[in-house]
């Protein structure tokens, strides 16, 4: 009950969807990713490699989610650590409530857990009067869970759930609101 409590004092959210703006949880060093190695010609006593290193992702540009238009791709799931995998991907077809609808897109998780992330909210019908935005930060995964936060202090956690991401958004006045981020890529 304990961890409970903690859990949900540490999920408290503002309403304010205009200053929703995602930003770091905690106060770890952003990653910084490690130089390339030089590139090595092929000799005859060096096979060449069994595979191609993976392409970079390419922006999947013209979805929409949330009424609002998204460009963002996940990275593809080799070059991801393995213990993350579950995390990354296109997460979409949620409702905090019968106005909002959300989705994510969780782009890339380094070794460190930190994650390029994509959060977009908007309205749940075609002409809602909910506010939207597509906002690009970064987040963390602990414990299980992927963690960020909006500048006004709202924050988001996400836990696998099956194939799917469960999430949990509370606000600074105690409201608590839950659904299920289904995977769509």
């Amino acid at each position: 009950m304990a961890h409970r409590i903690a859990f949900v004092a540490i999920l408290l959210l503002a309403t304010s969807a205009a200053a929703q703006q995602p930003t770091r949880l905690f106060n770890t060093p952003p990653a910084t990713p490690s130089p390339a190695p030089a590139p090595v010609a092929p000799s005859s006593d060096q096979p060449l490699p069994a595979q191609p290193p993976p392409a970079p992702a390419v922006p999947y540009a013209g979805r929409d989610f949330c009424e609002q238009n998204v460009t963002a791709q996940p990275a593809p799931p080799s070059s991801v650590p393995a213990r993350y995998r579950q995390f990354v991907g296109i997460f979409s077809d949620a409702d905090w409530n019968p106005q909002l609808c959300a989705a994510l897109i969780v782009e890339n998780i380094v070794d460190d857990g930190t994650a390029t992330i994509t959060y977009v909210f908007g309205p749940t019908v075609s002409g809602g009067k909910a506010p939207g935005g597509v906002l690009h930060g970064t987040g963390i995964v602990k414990d299980g869970a992927l963690l960020f936060q909006n500048a006004d202090g709202s924050q988001y956690a996400f836990r696998p759930f099956y194939s799917d991401l469960a999430g949990r958004w509370t606000t600074p006045k105690g409201q608590t609101y839950e659904a299920v981020f289904k995977r769509t890529f």
